[in-house]
C-alpha cells in the first residue's frame, strides 16, 4: 500500500528533522561561540542519522526522505507514479513534526519563525551543486548496502564545501524556515532554495540519462 510505505517515509524524514535540528541546538549550545564546531557536530550527526535512518527505512519505505528523491525515482521508472504524492505529502509533514520533535527535546516553543537569511547567489548556487550531486548519488546506487553509505557520507561532506550547507531537499528547506536556530532559514528566503534545489535535481536526472551504463 502507497500510503503505508509514504507513512514510514514521513516517521523517517521526522527523525531526520529531528536529527539536523536537534544537533544544531545541541552543537551551538556546547559550542559557546565557535560556528565551525556547532557545524562539525550538526555535520556528523546529520550524517550518522542518515546512515542508520536509511538502513532502518529502506525496506519499509525506501528510504527516500525527499520529495526531489521520490520525482527523479518516480521519472526514470522506478517509483510508480500514484505513490508520489503519498510520499510528498507524508515528507513535508514528517519534516514539520520532526522539527517539532526537536523544539519538544531542547524546552523551546514549538512554533518558531526563523530569522537566518540565506539569500545570495552564491547561497542558490551551492543548493543547485549539492541537489545535482545528491539526487546523482542515489541514482547510481544499485546495491542495498551502497545508498546509506554513499548519502550519509556525500551530505556530511557536502556541510563543509557548499556555502548553503547543503539542503538540498524541499521539505528539509521548508521545516528549517520554522526554527529559530541554528539549522534555521528565513521563511523568505525558502522558495529560491527550493527553485535551485529543482534546478540541480532536474540537471542530476539529465546527466544521469546521459552517463547511464
Amino acid at each position: 500500500m502507497s500510503w503505508r510505505r509514504a507513512l514510514a517515509d514521513g516517521v523517517g524524514t521526522a527523525l531526520l528533522l529531528a536529527a539536523v535540528v536537534g544537533s544544531g541546538i545541541m552543537g551551538e549550545k556546547l559550542a559557546q561561540g565557535n560556528d565551525a564546531i556547532a557545524l562539525l557536530a550538526n555535520s556528523l550527526a546529520t550524517g550518522c542519522a542518515l546512515l542508520a535512518l536509511i538502513i532502518a527505512f529502506s525496506p519499509r519505505s525506501g528510504a527516500h526522505f525527499n520529495p526531489l528523491v521520490t520525482l527523479a525515482l518516480a521519472i526514470r521508472g522506478d517509483v510508480a507514479k500514484r505513490e508520489v504524492a503519498p510520499y510528498i505529502v507524508a515528507q513535508f509533514l514528517g519534516a514539520l513534526l520532526g522539527v517539532a520533535a526537536a523544539h519538544l527535546m531542547f524546552d523551546l516553543p514549538l512554533l518558531q519563525y526563523s530569522a537566518k537569511a540565506r539569500s545570495t547567489f552564491g547561497l542558490w548556487w551551492s543548493e543547485v551543486v549539492a541537489t545535482f550531486g545528491l539526487v546523482l548519488v542515489v541514482l547510481s546506487c544499485k546495491r542495498p548496502w551502497e545508498a546509506p553509505l554513499a548519502v550519509a557520507g556525500y551530505i556530511a561532506a557536502a556541510y563543509w564545501f557548499t556555502a548553503s550547507t547543503s539542503f538540498a531537499n524541499p521539505a528539509v528547506t521548508l521545516a528549517r524556515g520554522f526554527t529559530d536556530t541554528f539549522a534555521g532559514i528565513d521563511l523568505r528566503h525558502v522558495a529560491p532554495f527550493i527553485l535551485a534545489q529543482l534546478l540541480g535535481a532536474g540537471l542530476a536526472l539529465l546527466a544521469d540519462r546521459t552517463w547511464r551504463p
